[in-house]
């Protein structure tokens, strides 16, 4: 029974993350992890970079900030250019069902 209380207790929490607009980043509350985008145009983000100091890392933070991005997106009509190669290597490949808001036409003519 104590092993699954330390069980429980060991699972970290969903961190809290925010959309920082004026700065184009979703970044956790204490601003060390951060997902940066560029829009491209109205409706397209390009997101170009994701970064977690290694003391965050190992807990997922970077598909947090990923997910929180995408849910983004999703919630307001946007396509996303994955150009940062953890969304476009790690991230789409682990959670293939937000391939449907992928930018489907060449990346460099939204620029």
């Amino acid at each position: 029974m104590a092993s699954t209380e330390t069980t429980a207790a060991a699972k970290p929490e969903t961190p809290a993350i925010v959309h920082n607009e004026k700065e184009g980043k979703f970044e956790t509350e204490d601003k060390e992890a951060y997902l940066q985008y560029v829009m491209r145009k109205e409706k397209v983000m390009d997101i170009i970079h994701t970064f977690v100091p290694p003391s965050k890392r190992g807990l997922g933070m970077a598909s947090h900030l990923c997910a929180a991005a995408f849910r983004h997106a999703g919630t307001n009509s946007i396509s996303v250019i994955p150009s940062c190669s953890y969304v476009s290597d790690t991230f789409l490949p682990r959670n293939p069902s937000w391939g449907s808001i992928v930018h489907s036409g060449d990346p460099k003519s939204s620029i």
